[in-house]
């Protein structure tokens, strides 16, 4: 089997949408809409929670066939700057896809990141790089195993979430979500709208405010 290449699309989203976009968490946006794909949460930064960069870029898909990992390799070469590499490896545990030598590769060409379903290595390695998230569904040391197999820039899963390349992948501390242009067009004002609510909560609750009154619960009983 070979490694089947396509061409990613551009991200299709203007510079001011996407500016605006980079203030808006995670958990404000996946909440604003059951239709906006949020990657399985067990899929979970490597850094500790409050140290991990934000991460925001154009997704560039890898499926790999573990324990081949031909897919990354070949992907590597086509990935620009400001991309995220998402790989779809099946979930599996048993062979990483990824370690401290590629990252690193990656890392210094300005990729945006790495989304793994499946496994990486080299934790302590990746885990210092304050300037390059990763996120992976598990850890393991044994490396892969092939080379030949695999697709980059296909429709992918990961998880229970279809991956589109070309798609803005934004991932915080508490996980990722993929939005395509039309969503980010369409969602901007509402999540905008949203932060000033909830800012209109915290200014009200700390001011002495009752739960029941800034929340309205009466109405709601």
């Amino acid at each position: 089997m070979s490694i089947a290449i396509h061409d990613a699309p551009p991200l299709a989203i203007s510079h001011s949408e996407l500016e605006r976009w980079r203030k808006v968490p995670v958990a404000v946006t996946v909440d604003l809409s059951e239709s906006l794909r949020q990657i399985d949460p067990n899929i979970r930064p490597v850094r500790p929670a409050g140290s991990q960069p934000l991460l925001f870029g154009r997704a560039v898909t890898a499926r790999c066939h573990a324990p081949d990992f031909g897919a990354v390799l070949h992907a590597i070469d086509i990935l620009q700057s400001g991309d995220v590499l998402m790989i779809a490896a099946e979930g599996i545990s048993t062979h990483a896809m990824i370690g401290d030598v590629l990252g690193s590769l990656l890392r210094s060409k300005g990729i945006a990141g790495v989304v793994c379903d499946g496994a990486i290595r080299d934790v302590a390695t990746i885990a210092k790089w304050d300037d390059f998230p990763v996120y992976t569904r598990y850890v393991t040391p044994r490396g892969p195993t092939g080379y030949s197999k695999g697709a980059i820039n296909d429709r992918v899963q990961l998880g229970n979430s279809e991956v589109r390349p070309g798609d803005l992948v934004i991932g915080d501390d508490d996980g990722i979500v993929l939005l395509s242009a039309n969503d980010a067009e369409q969602w901007i004002a509402a999540a905008e709208a949203r932060l000033v609510t909830e800012e209109g909560w915290r200014t009200r609750l700390f001011a002495g405010e009752t739960v029941e009154s800034v929340f309205s619960l009466a109405e709601n009983i």
